[in-house]
């Protein structure tokens, strides 16, 4: 159900170009390559037990020293040596206390979004003497919202079978189970400290969920990264998020261009749609939000992503301003499966919406994929 891969081999840098249209696809340094290990590839894409998703730490076995709910937060672990509370040393994780009777220590999170698990993350990071030597993972899809009691009820299927787990390092979890899970419960043996745990995956949309006019490129609706020109400082991924940034960290920031060309990303829809409008925010990007914007959809079913003729402009570029939600009619209606971002020359944005409907295939397709993946 699971592979381990080993954190010290390393990944090679990703290429940038996305299928983008030659006109614009001018050559532009790579996205920042991961961390990740070969085999790791999975980690470019969505975390579903971020709490930027929405993801909650429903409960725990224990949680004395430190809060089970740091095993969602959004960016890497913090520790100050000379930081010490009533009960010890304080940490940026979650961590229990020292088990004196059989059995294991365990944390059941809520994804943000029901999903297809690809791999896991169980970052250790600070946790040098008091890291679990062990862990595994199981995952459950329960329908609503259960509670907590409902949840220890629950039936689970192990994805991430116990396995060794290291101190101090982001230990990856490969997974091949093709069910969609709601939620997952990870067990540390026999206790200890995790300071973050990602779940990468696919989003798998209750199709419910998806008549009526929609946010076809929303994350929590399925919608990803293909590639970018540019990451430097952050991810294009976050401007799929659900709600406002709430600062600059939380968009997409290229480098500075200082060379021919622009900035682009290329992203998935969550199903094949027609948007009917777009919002553009360019939030919090005061001093470096871009000078122009042109947003283009192509549909990868009948033509050929890297092809420029397969692109066709909903709007036109045109200029934006600085720290402002851009609300903006489309100049045709077209269906599509991707969309293509240019911003010109470079800058950031921090979120980009694209609602418009679901088309009779894509909710068909939608229906397929669910019925598909149900455990």
């Amino acid at each position: 159900m699971s592979t381990h891969v080993d954190p010290t081999t390393p990944t090679p840098t990703p290429t940038a170009d996305a299928g983008a249209p030659a006109a614009t696809a001018s050559p532009a340094p790579a996205a920042t390559a991961s961390t990740a290990p070969a085999g790791a590839a999975f980690t470019a894409l969505t975390d579903l037990a971020s709490r930027a998703l929405g993801a909650s730490v429903v409960s725990a076995s224990d949680e004395l020293f430190a809060q089970r709910e740091n095993l969602i937060t959004v960016g890497e672990p913090a520790f100050d040596p000379a930081d010490f509370g009533h009960k010890g040393k304080v940490y940026d994780g979650w961590e229990t206390r020292r088990r004196r009777e059989p059995g294991h220590d365990w944390a059941i999170v809520r994804l943000g979004a029901p999903g297809i698990v690809r791999g896991v993350v169980v970052d250790t990071a600070w946790f040098r003497g008091n890291y679990p030597p062990f862990v595994s993972v199981e995952a459950a899809h329960l329908p609503d919202y259960p509670t907590a009691a409902q949840l220890a009820e629950a039936e689970w299927a192990t994805v991430v079978a116990k396995t060794d787990c290291a101190g101090d390092t982001k230990n990856y979890y490969a997974v091949t189970d093709e069910r969609c899970w709601t939620h997952v419960r990870l067990s540390i043996y026999p206790d200890g400290g995790v300071a973050r745990l990602r779940v990468h995956g696919e989003v798998l949309a209750d199709p419910r969920f998806l008549a009526g006019t929609v946010d076809l490129l929303a994350a929590e609706n399925g919608g990803r990264l293909e590639g970018a020109s540019d990451a430097f400082y952050s991810s294009p991924a976050q401007i799929l998020l659900p709600g406002r940034a709430r600062n600059m960290g939380e968009g997409w920031e290229n480098a500075r261009r200082r060379g021919e060309g622009n900035d682009f990303a290329v992203f998935a829809l969550a199903l094949p749609g027609i948007v009917r409008h777009v919002e553009v925010d360019t939030g919090y990007y005061v001093g470096n939000a871009p000078g122009w914007v042109r947003l283009s959809v192509a549909d990868a079913r009948t033509a050929d992503l890297d092809d420029p003729a397969a692109w066709t402009d909903i709007v036109a570029r045109r200029p934006v301003v600085p720290d402002t939600r851009h609300r903006l009619l489309v100049e045709q209606a077209v269906e599509a499966t991707h969309v293509r971002l240019d911003v010109y020359p470079d800058g950031g944005l921090s979120r980009l919406r694209l609602w418009g409907e679901v088309t009779p295939s894509g909710r068909a397709l939608a229906e397929q994929r669910w019925q598909r993946a149900l455990p």
